[in-house]
């Protein structure tokens, strides 16, 4: 499989083969979005939490939201059952919201049997189909280990150097108030505006309810934007979260020269010496 998502028919289909490895990497703090709230815990059949706010986030980084190293990586995945031969399906309680983050992390590490299920647990759940009430546990290690692909996160340096670069597109996937600096950043005492030249694609734009957007409209809304196929599509968001929502999306249209931009403007907007629009 080359594309980055699976249905639920699929995941249904599947959730019995012993290679399959299900992720639930929903995540507690849901921000550009009303949040779904749940009265208890739903889980779809074997799945572990893969808890991507405690074992795949660099806490020992000041940045917020930074991604693991290798190490890090290596340790929580195997921790999950994840193996070289394993493939990942991820999802979450919102339909399409932190399990890109967790998908494009397993990416970045060189892992790429990992798929995200459209629409999620919303979607899941609204078909009727079976849940449980606590999550699975990992009966063995597995071997995976995690070898970073430098091309697919960048950091404020790169950004700062590729400012009006004819070959790269930043791409902001904050709602157009934060963009514009017309909405208070959450963060408290956070600039306003964007990153000079970058353009603003707000991440519900390529959601459709809890799914992703279909293939030929995902095409027209990158088309809108004015990208250039050949180029590099750099994504940031307020903390590295739904950018990958952004990643993702352009995965499913078929451009994947993506890179994340680990920080995003937690990092950008903080920084008084960075330049802003």
């Amino acid at each position: 499989m080359n594309f980055p998502l699976v249905t639920t028919d699929w995941l249904a289909q599947h959730l019995e083969d012993p290679d399959l490895v299900l992720l639930d990497a929903s995540i507690e703090i849901v921000l550009g979005k009303e949040p779904l709230v749940y009265d208890e815990l739903y889980v779809i059949p074997g799945a572990l939490s893969c808890q991507i706010d405690k074992l795949f986030f660099n806490h020992q980084s000041p940045q917020t939201h930074a991604m693991p190293t290798e190490d890090q990586f290596t340790v929580a995945a195997k921790s999950l059952g994840v193996s070289h031969n394993s493939t990942v399906v991820i999802y979450d309680d919102q339909g399409i919201y932190s399990a890109p983050r967790a998908w494009w992390t397993f990416k970045a590490m060189g892992f790429d049997k990992v798929f995200v299920l459209d629409g999620g647990l919303p979607l899941w759940r609204s078909e009727g189909r079976d849940t449980v009430r606590q999550f699975a546990t990992a009966t063995d290690s597995g071997d995976i280990k995690g070898r970073l692909q430098q091309y697919k996160v960048c950091d404020t340096e790169f950004v700062l150097t590729h400012l009006g670069h004819a070959k790269v597109d930043i791409i902001d996937a904050r709602a157009a108030g934060r963009f514009n600096g017309t909405t208070p950043e959450p963060r408290v005492g956070m600039r306003g505006g964007h990153i000079p030249g970058s353009l603003n694609l707000p991440f519900a734009q390529v959601l459709n309810g809890f799914k992703m957007k279909s293939i030929r409209e995902l095409h027209t809304i990158f088309a809108s934007l004015d990208t250039s196929n050949n180029a590099q599509r750099v994504f940031s968001c307020g903390s590295g979260i739904t950018a990958c929502i952004l990643i993702l999306a352009s995965y499913v249209a078929g451009h994947h020269q993506a890179a994340l931009y680990d920080g995003s403007w937690a990092v950008w907007g903080g920084d008084a010496a960075l330049p802003i629009e």
